[in-house]
């Protein structure tokens, strides 16, 4: 397993029992499973650079929202992002794979800057054409308010690999890491406030 990503799921396992949460966790790693070698393989066929920290987590748990494990069907927050917080779902393999034109579908107007209005961070290409984002996460409303995906077509400003926050409402594009590591890092460095006063009834 990837260093941080094992750093991460170690953290996160504290902080669920730290906020009293520890029979949630103990039921999620009795179910769990990881992803599949095939789906392995398709999403570096599809994402050659998809980070390993990534792939690690998938298979950990092959996604946390709707994902049917031993005949359950969970919705387990395991991510959150730079709002306060906020909780994310860890999107299924199959998903992201099923979603890989999803950002050129419903944001091609938006990356083209045809609208005005909504912010877009200057590091994230102008050229819906050249867009190549992975979509990885969901927000806690299925994806309605939030969704996080891996850039990997910056504009010349940005980095190969950063991370993208879409929140809508009003609508805005952020870039709020360098690096999936990175995004990582800072979940952990903000004390995974995630899955502070949620109910996991």
């Amino acid at each position: 397993m990837h260093p941080i990503a094992e750093q991460y799921i170690a953290g996160l396992k504290r902080a669920y029992f730290d906020y009293q949460q520890g029979e949630t966790w103990e039921h999620f790693e009795k179910i769990r499973q990881g992803l599949s070698d095939t789906n392995t393989q398709e999403l570096k066929r599809i994402y050659p650079g998809i980070p390993d920290a990534l792939i690690s987590l998938l298979e950990y748990v092959d996604g946390t929202y709707r994902r049917e494990y031993a005949g359950e069907r969970i919705s387990f927050y395991f991510l959150g992002s730079d709002v306060e917080e906020y909780p994310y779902y860890l999107l299924p393999s199959d998903k992201i794979i099923e979603n890989r034109n999803l950002a050129v579908k419903f944001y091609a107007g938006y990356i083209n800057r045809e609208y005005q209005e909504v912010e877009i961070d200057n590091r994230i290409t102008d050229r819906a054409d050249a867009l190549n984002w992975l979509h990885f996460s969901d927000c806690m409303n299925g994806g309605g308010s939030s969704q996080l995906f891996i850039d990997f077509s910056p504009s010349e400003k940005g980095t190969y690999g950063q991370i993208v926050r879409f929140l809508h409402d009003p609508d805005e594009f952020s870039v709020i890491a360098d690096s999936f590591e990175a995004y990582l890092k800072m979940l952990m460095d903000k004390g995974y406030d995630f899955i502070h006063d949620y109910d996991f009834e």
